[in-house]
This record gives C-alpha cells, sequence and structure tokens, in this order.
C-alpha cells in the first residue's frame, strides 16, 4: 500500500526516552515539547488534558501524539489532589523516571519521548499536526515489547542503537499511521489524502519513479484533475507544492544512494532523474548543505569504512 512505501524510507529520530509514573490521586503537568511527543501507557488509565481543557481517555496501548510546543496534563482517574509540574522535556542520555506522588505502586506508567520523523530533509510527516490525538493500540499485541526493546536499546548508549531504536520507532509509527484515518478530523491531513484514490494515484507515480519527467500538468493528470484545483488541494494536504515534493523524493532518493550504494554519481544522478551531474550536484548541496562527493565520504566515515 501507499503508506508503507511512504514509510519504508522514513528518517526516525528518537530522543531519550522518560516513564512518567503518577500515584492515585495525582496530576503531572508537563511542558510544551520541542518535538513531536509521545506518550504510551504501559499501565494503568487516566486522562491527558491539553490547552483547551478537553479531557482524552487512556488506557493501557493507548499512544498520545502531543505537537510540539503543546503543554499538557497526565492525570490518574478519580479526583485530582496533588500535582507535580516539570519545566522541560528529559534530555538525558538513557531512561528516567518521573514520578508524580509516593514511589512504589503507581496508578498510571507512561513511556514518553520526542520523535523526529521525516521523508527526506524536509517532509515532517507531523508537520500539519495542532491537536493531541489518543489511539487506541490494544489491537497490537506487540506494541508493548517494541516499547521495552527501544527502552533496552536506549540503555546502552552505543551509537549503532541509535539506528536500531529509529527502525523499531518505524514499527510503532507504522500501526499508529495505518489507524489515523479513522480519527477523522483529528488525523494529519496528508494521511486522509492517501485515502483519497486521485492524490493515492499521485503519489504512487511519485514514489515508484522519481526520476520521471513529473510536471504539474503530469501529475494533475494523473489525478484526474483540473491543474490549479490539484495543485491547491495537494498543497494543502502536504504542505508544500507537488513539484517541491518531487524534488525532496528524488534527493531522499540520491542521500540513500550515495550512502549505500557503489553507483557512480552520474548514475546516481541520473536515477533521480538528472540530466547532468553539474545541475544534480548543485541541487544536492542546496538541499543537504554537502557536494554528493563529500556527504558520500562523511557517510562512509560515521559508518567506519574510512580510517
Amino acid at each position: 500500500m501507499i503508506l508503507d512505501k511512504l514509510l519504508s524510507s522514513l528518517a526516525v529520530k528518537v530522543a531519550p526516552f522518560a516513564t512518567c509514573e503518577l500515584a492515585s490521586g495525582w496530576r503531572l503537568g508537563m511542558p510544551g515539547p520541542p518535538g513531536v511527543l509521545l506518550h504510551f501507557v504501559l499501565k494503568g488509565h487516566g486522562t491527558i488534558k491539553g490547552p483547551d481543557n478537553e479531557a482524552r481517555e487512556l488506557a493501557p496501548q493507548s499512544l498520545a501524539v502531543i505537537p510540539a510546543g503543546v503543554k499538557h496534563d497526565l492525570e490518574t482517574v478519580g479526583p485530582i489532589s496533588n500535582e507535580r509540574r516539570i519545566n522541560a522535556v528529559p534530555s538525558d542520555p538513557g531512561i528516567l523516571r518521573i514520578v508524580a506522588g509516593p514511589p512504589g505502586n503507581p496508578e498510571l506508567v507512561i513511556a514518553c519521548g520526542v520523535i523526529d520523523v521525516r521523508y527526506g530533509q524536509a517532509l515532517d510527516l507531523f508537520h500539519s499536526l495542532r491537536q493531541i490525538l489518543v489511539v487506541d493500540l490494544s489491537t497490537v499485541p506487540k506494541m508493548p515489547d517494541l516499547f521495552q526493546e527501544i527502552f533496552a536499546e536506549q540503555r546502552q548508549h552505543i551509537s549503532v542503537s541509535d539506528a536500531m531504536t529509529g527502525a523499531l520507532m518505524t514499527q510503532c509509527l507504522l500501526h499508529l499511521f495505518r489507524r489515523l484515518p479513522s480519527e477523522g478530523d483529528r488525523a494529519m491531513p496528508w494521511l486522509i489524502s492517501l485515502q483519497d484514490p486521485r492524490l493515492g494515484r499521485v503519489i504512487e507515480a511519485i514514489l515508484d519513479d522519481p526520476a520521471y519527467p513529473h510536471t504539474l500538468e503530469t501529475l494533475s493528470a494523473t489525478a484526474a484533475m483540473s491543474r490549479s484545483a490539484f495543485a491547491e488541494l495537494f498543497s494543502n494536504m502536504f504542505g508544500r507544492p507537488p513539484i517541491g515534493f518531487v524534488h525532496h523524493i528524488r534527493m531522499q532518493r540520491a542521500i540513500e544512494m550515495l550512502s549505500v550504494s557503489k553507483l557512480s554519481i552520474d548514475e546516481i544522478a541520473d536515477q533521480v532523474g538528472f540530466s547532468s551531474r553539474s545541475h544534480f550536484a548543485q541541487a544536492f548541496k542546496k538541499h543537504t548543505g554537502a557536494a554528493p562527493h563529500a556527504f558520500r565520504e562523511h557517510s562512509k566515515e560515521r559508518a567506519g569504512l574510512l580510517p
């Protein structure tokens, strides 16, 4: 399916996780995170409240997605008589424990972590999220195990753990994104758009063959829409114009090939739709800040392939 193709090439970064443990009758006030924040309920029931003060129920294996900058509160079930507030999202390495109330037997235990999810350098998959989402993932038996594996990787403090953690989080996100269209107005618009066969055909065409000389005319024809209506709908859903999307997909493919393949730069340029090496190099440097050759050498150094 189209969503699987999109997610197969994501760049996912996961900041150090924390566990939030709330005793009965306690509230934990959380600051607005610097990026998208996930809360996954490991134990217990409770609620989460955002700036709108709307209470959204939390149950085991609920996954709450908090937009960047949105302050919110976590609460246990029943009357709240005590409160702890924290001023910053944890950033220390490893797994932190944030405890609200007497330690021992918390009523509500939540895994909390900031993530960054992108396709290419600038296509942020959560760019249009404006309000808190809570999705029930209790029908996915492997979810608790995935979060426990993320914890285990982050405890190791080794560089390879970042890649493993990103791969594990990608699996979690796949389950999340598959369920979000059923959330209606709370879902990200671009995700809803993939259910629209017109835009779905366009995204599939771009992902299947980014090197094709796509134009606004060819893409709008694929969608069976007028140029102006297609361009407006696509930009509203994806946060960038259609040809801008094509460009970022091409650059992401180039990044992947420079990192892992032995193809020459000329061959890579051709495979991502550039007729000349110089044009490709100019576009790539503008996109990443590095020339293709320098980017490839740096990738080898990071992988330990060069002295």
